[in-house]
């Protein structure tokens, strides 16, 4: 079949010449004597450009200056200060502090990072801490008790006396409200000094609205934290009162 000319003569046209630079190849990676790419000169601009690329991720070494330092700090996500940290609390104990943002600045923590140390503190400190406030109240209580009843061997001997006589004559929630503090637990064992079953005796169980409203007093950190002797006492008066049917 004869050879189309036109269609010839329109691939030679936009076929580069043999020898000639093709367009995508820079000036000085091009060998115009030999029509070739110069090997040498791309690998040692590939090279220098892997170095620089490098130096760019890598932090600087400890002489370098202090505005390589800075630089980097900035490139990665740390402030300038440690005023420069956005903390957002999960919890009110755990707000920024400025001491710990001023160390944790020193050792290079980015915001993400810093963010990261307030949320494992909130996760995980805060319940331990809760728990071991707990053990050191119970055993505070647990002190006052043997104080109050006059030592170790006599205390646990009524105590043995006040959880039967409690089972046998008051609802299990007020038995259980009473039995958490040491001012709850004076009060059973004065009600049991003076036989006041009262409301129990009959097999009632408090009135709902009121039983809840003495546990959400409960709840109350002036109740469990500080142990304010003013509130501790509504809370305890309040159940004597549903004891012994009073209003």
């Amino acid at each position: 079949m004869p050879e189309d000319l036109l269609e010839t003569a329109l691939a030679e046209a936009g076929a580069p010449k043999k020898g000639a630079r093709p367009e995508d190849v820079p000036e000085k990676f091009w060998d115009e004597e030999a029509g070739t790419l110069r090997v040498e000169a791309l690998l040692k601009s590939y090279r220098e450009l892997e170095k620089r690329l490098s130096q760019r991720v890598a932090p600087p070494a400890e002489d370098a200056p202090e505005e390589e330092r800075i630089r980097f700090r900035r490139a990665i996500g740390v402030p300038d200060g440690p005023e420069g940290y956005e903390i957002t609390p999960k919890h009110e104990l755990c707000c920024a502090d400025d001491d710990i943002n001023r160390r944790l600045h020193e050792a290079g923590f980015t915001t993400a990072q810093a963010q990261l140390v307030y949320d494992l503190a909130a996760e995980r400190l805060l319940p331990l801490i809760a728990e071991a406030a707990g053990q050191f109240e119970a055993e505070r209580q647990i002190e006052r008790l043997r104080e109050h009843f006059g030592g170790e061997e006599r205390f646990r001997r009524i105590a043995g006396q006040i959880a039967a006589w409690a089972r046998s004559n008051l609802p299990a929630p007020v038995m259980e409200a009473l039995s958490t503090t040491a001012e709850g637990v004076i009060a059973l064992h004065r009600m049991m000094e003076g036989n006041e079953p009262g409301l129990a005796r009959r097999g009632e169980a408090p009135g709902p609205a009121d039983e809840t409203e003495l546990r959400s007093m409960m709840r109350d950190p002036r109740y469990w934290r500080t142990r304010e002797p003013e509130f501790v006492r509504r809370v305890t008066d309040g159940f004597r009162r549903l004891v012994n049917g009073a209003g």
